[in-house]
């Protein structure tokens, strides 16, 4: 491999992990969501998480940030592979 395609894959590498640092806080949103959706029974261990308003726009917020990121890290795979080809 060149020395530039060893550059691209480093920094798609880098955009990989960088796009799961930020897909992370999705992640946490949509199980809380999940929780405060299904599992607390309006006993749960937040307010916030009684209401429905919120724990609705939870699971929409986080699930479009999953959303986002599967769809990154996808195209960045695709690259990926398309470099080391």
């Amino acid at each position: 491999m060149t020395d530039n395609k060893e550059y691209e894959l480093a920094q798609i590498q880098k955009k990989i992990s960088l796009t799961s640092v930020i897909e992370t806080p999705g992640v946490a949103m949509f199980g809380l969501g999940l929780y405060g959706k299904f599992g607390a029974n309006g006993n749960a261990f937040h307010p916030l998480l009684n209401d429905m308003e919120i724990v609705n726009g939870m699971l929409v917020v986080g699930g479009v940030i999953m959303v986002w990121g599967f769809v990154r890290v996808m195209s960045l795979l695709k690259e990926q592979r398309r470099l080391m080809s």
